[in-house]
């Protein structure tokens, strides 16, 4: 299979995941769709999961048309129930799991008294117990030792308008870490990425949704850019294979340097937009 056009040839050896199989919740699009195209780049089978059926059959489609093996199926990651019929279609068709990746998400930038309480319990269950639900119902089907756990967190220090996700997303660092430890006898490593701001996703066009946002957020960007969805690709790939066989419990961010400063920079952009007074309640 080849990489989407205008993604940089790989670092990594093309047979690197052959024989595996990865199963990808939030497969359908954005930052994820983008691992499961560069998995089964490199030979792993991949089962995307996301609630709208169609979606997920069409980037499973466009995986399959580029000389991949792909499937795409259906769940809400928010029930359990369904979570399992899906997960044993997916190991019907391609085998046991080598590979969970748990980045399904939901997010909307908001101040925490313009957040209703069902729109920061939404995204806390998408995020967090999404996140549970999905390494839950895999783990019984997970090969042990050599299986990967890997997770889709978020930034990893306060962040004005987004309480509902940085609180969401430190559970699952915490659930990261603590896998970490109880699986690692089990020969199952843990890990998680935090990505910076990746051009070219939903969430980021809803962050920033015109030319002058977009430059405020690359200002809190070290290195001055956004990220692309293969710089992700890039990471969860190493931490998958073998080159990592040392390495779990690591929440790794991707973003550019952007965590090293903090919130501040944010919240310095968001002041100068005039976004820090009460806001129209989301959700």
């Amino acid at each position: 299979m080849t990489l989407p056009a205008g993604t940089p040839d790989s670092t990594f050896r093309p047979d690197l995941l052959a024989g595996k199989h990865a199963l990808i919740t939030g497969g359908g699009s954005g930052i994820n769709l983008g691992i499961a195209q560069s998995f089964a780049a490199h030979g792993c089978a991949v089962t995307l999961l996301g609630r709208n059926l169609d979606k997920a059959q069409r980037a499973a489609q466009g995986i399959v048309q580029a000389g991949g093996r792909a499937l795409g199926v259906s769940a809400d990651v928010r029930d359990y129930a369904a979570m399992e019929a899906a997960v044993a279609q997916a190991v019907a068709e391609f085998g046991a799991l080598d590979i969970v990746l748990a980045g399904a998400a939901g997010n909307f930038p908001a101040p925490v008294d313009g957040i209703s309480p069902n729109g920061f319990r939404t995204v806390v269950d998408i995020d967090l117990i999404g996140t549970y639900h999905t390494i839950k119902a895999a783990a019984p089907h997970l090969n042990t030792p050599g299986g990967n756990v890997l997770s889709i967190s978020a930034y990893g220090v306060p962040v004005p308008m987004q309480a509902h996700v940085v609180a969401a997303k430190a559970g699952v660092d915490q659930l990261t870490r603590t896998l970490a430890i109880e699986w690692g006898l089990r020969g199952i490593r843990v890990n998680a990425i935090v990505p910076g701001p990746i051009d070219g996703t939903e969430g980021m066009a809803r962050l920033a949704p015109d030319e002058k946002t977009r430059q405020r957020f690359m200002g809190t960007v070290p290195l001055g850019r956004f990220g692309v969805p293969q710089d992700i690709a890039n990471a969860a790939l190493f931490l998958v294979s073998d080159a990592a066989s040392y390495v779990t419990g690591v929440i790794l961010p991707v973003d550019g340097g952007q965590n090293m400063l903090g919130g501040a920079p944010q919240y310095q952009m968001y002041q100068q937009m005039g976004l820090a007074l009460p806001g129209k309640k989301e959700g």
